[in-house]
């Protein structure tokens, strides 16, 4: 009888740890794993909330950092964590980067390696280093904008997936001998048209969203170190409006369909070089689109001449302020929260050494930097800036080279001449107007 007794009461004690040891575990996996949802930056009306709380910032465009952070190369590792210290030294707690680039690696004027050397191919050092990337950005409580696909040949982008599914060839743009801009817009464009190109994108996405970081071990998809997956880099209808939205919705729809933690941005210039004023309005109208975004280039738009500043500069500046106030008044009406998230400015008389004056510049900055948090202040839906773009420690082989293979990662694309809106990490008066403006946006 007694030995029934003790049999009994070790059997309850045994089933009460089980329980226990089961509940324990739930939660650190829920906590590990799966997260809660105040982890995740989230937006409701429009604003974006992390931790609860309104989340405001001045971040940059860090497009190589994956690059960067390749698992063979110790030297560039090193690089980008010095470069991830001053980022955190400055108030930048918010990276725009790169999450997909296509090959293959013998094209001119492309991110080199590729991430996606060969189509449905993957180079694994890349892909860890995102892994890197983002344990290290977690490190420092800074969040990233993924961006999966680009309009523009430096990255590969649409034309290259076009290419993949038709053999054609692609008619690069300037810098190539004879390029012109329509021919290869109207090239990359065919992108929304195309069902093949689309499906190996969308191969793609599934390849980077489903992902578990091999460092963490953490699946990105419950990683709070993404803010937002981003379609794709200043995507542009050139062809078919419809077909374009087509592609958004299609788009958006599956990225949630596979994760429904973080949010999802276009990549969208806003109203700009469209005949059609309503395309912002429209696309951000757009179901499982979380908040707007908007690109400003006050020299690539023709509004100003770094050669003739003291005609051009303050006309420019002008129009800069208006095409952001417009902005801001539809994503008022939108009821969503609204991104500067490119915007830059070249060097004094388009000087492209990286130890020339800056004087513009930081007057530029200053003055982009105050209307976004004057704007905040007054609870407007501007949530924050990413300027383009971080050169870091990075400096061009020589001043307005094209960049190639070999050489440092700075902030200008390969198909760029470089040194043209890079921000260095010996840039101090332009830092401190950095510095100065994140503190402010942190600050909200």
């Amino acid at each position: 009888m007694k030995k029934d007794i003790y049999i009994n009461e070790g059997l309850w004690l045994l089933s009460i740890c089980f329980i226990l040891f089961c509940l324990i575990s739930f939660c650190l996996t829920t906590k590990a794993v799966g997260q809660t949802n105040t982890d995740f930056i989230t937006v409701k009306n429009n604003q974006f909330l992390k931790n609860g709380e309104p989340y405001y910032y001045l971040g940059t465009n860090f497009w190589a950092a994956m690059n960067l952070g390749i698992a063979n190369n110790p030297a560039y590792r090193a690089r980008l964590i010095r470069e991830l210290d001053q980022l955190q030294s400055l108030g930048i707690n918010n990276l725009r980067i790169m999450a997909a680039s296509e090959g293959p690696d013998t094209e001119p004027w492309r991110m080199v390696p590729a991430l996606q050397p060969a189509l449905g191919e993957y180079n694994e050092d890349l892909l860890k280093g995102l892994d890197f990337l983002l344990v290290e950005m977690a490190k420092r409580d800074m969040v990233g904008v993924l961006c999966l696909n680009n309009m523009w040949p430096w990255s590969g982008g649409f034309a290259q997936y076009v290419n993949w599914v038709t053999g054609e060839t692609i008619p690069y743009p300037p810098p190539a001998d004879g390029g012109k801009w329509l021919k290869y817009m109207t090239f990359s464009a065919r992108f929304f048209k195309n069902k093949a190109a689309q499906a190996a994108y969308f191969k793609h996405l599934a390849v980077i969203i489903n992902r578990t970081n091999s460092i963490s071990n953490v699946p990105y998809k419950s990683d709070p170190t993404i803010m937002a997956w981003q379609l794709a880099n200043e995507p542009r209808a050139i062809i078919s409006n419809w077909k374009y939205r087509k592609w958004i919705k299609n788009t958006a729809a599956f990225i949630k369909s596979l994760d429904t933690n973080h949010l999802v941005s276009i990549g969208s210039e806003g109203n700009a070089f469209v005949p059609f004023a309503t395309k912002f309005k429209k696309e951000h109208s757009i179901k499982n689109i979380d908040y707007a975004t908007m690109h400003i280039w006050i020299q690539n738009w023709g509004w100003y001449d770094p050669t003739k500043p003291e005609k051009t500069y303050e006309k420019a500046l002008n129009k800069a302020k208006k095409y952001i106030h417009k902005h801001i008044a539809l994503a008022k009406k939108l009821n969503m929260p609204v991104v500067l998230e490119e915007f830059g400015i070249a060097r004094d008389m388009e000087n492209y050494a990286p130890t020339s004056p800056t004087t513009y510049r930081d007057n530029y900055y200053h003055e982009i930097f105050d209307l976004i948090h004057q704007a905040a202040t007054k609870g407007q839906p501007i949530a924050g800036c990413n300027f383009w773009a971080w050169g870091g420690e990075g400096r061009p082989r020589t001043p307005k080279a094209v960049w190639k293979a070999g050489d440092e990662f700075i902030g200008d694309p390969p198909f760029e001449y470089q040194g043209w809106y890079s921000i260095y990490d010996r840039d101090d008066s332009t830092l401190k107007i950095i510095k100065d403006y994140a503190t402010k946006m942190n600050g909200l």
